[in-house]
């Protein structure tokens, strides 16, 4: 690391009051009043649309600003269960207003809090289990689903669009669930014979 790096790096990891973790407490917050939203102005809008896409965005906003003033250890917990609130608080109000089924959403769902268990029962144990590539593309495909429910042109047949594009959702949803757990019995095994 170089000096200009060092000299953006100004947060430890134990720090809470970081420009990435206000961002990801804004994200929470907001997932709350996107879903009441939804319910006020109905599923397709622009207005919507757009909210939703800056949302998914600020994603990678807070990851770029953690990388660049240091990560820390609450932004390695909020960040993640920010995304799941935001994600889980459009579907279930998605499903409510019944432009998606119950079924994926409640998988979702389920894999979701199953891991957000299972990553809080690991950390105890001073182990992290890195977001795999699959992951992420879990993350962007469930957002851009989403995404293209509140997309207005989506009506008529086109409905489908944002239904498929859930289906693979769920698949990547569950799979990489499968693949975080393993990893994580994997880890937690190694920890184990070391003592």
């Amino acid at each position: 690391m170089n000096m200009a790096e060092q000299r953006e790096h100004i947060f430890g990891p134990s720090a809470i009051a970081t420009p990435a973790n206000a961002l990801t407490f804004s994200r929470l917050l907001a997932a709350p009043a996107f879903a009441f939203g939804i319910h006020e102005i109905g599923p397709r809008s622009w207005w919507l649309w757009i909210i939703w896409i800056g949302l998914a965005f600020s994603d990678g906003l807070d990851g770029h600003l953690a990388r660049r003033f240091g990560t820390t250890s609450s932004g390695a917990f909020l960040d993640p269960l920010a995304d799941k609130f935001l994600v889980l608080a459009a579907l279930v109000v998605l499903a409510e207003v019944h432009l998606f089924s119950w079924i994926p959403v409640l998988l979702i769902a389920f894999r979701e809090v199953a891991m957000s268990l299972f990553r809080t029962r690991v950390s105890r144990f001073e182990i992290s289990i890195p977001a795999s590539y699959l992951a992420k593309w879990k993350t962007l495909v469930q957002d851009f689903a989403i995404g293209c429910a509140f997309f207005p042109p989506f009506t008529g047949a086109w409905v489908n669009v944002p239904r498929s594009l859930l289906w693979v959702a769920v698949a990547l949803t569950l799979y990489t669930g499968a693949e975080y757990l393993l990893d994580g019995r994997r880890l937690l095994a190694a920890r184990a014979e070391r003592g």
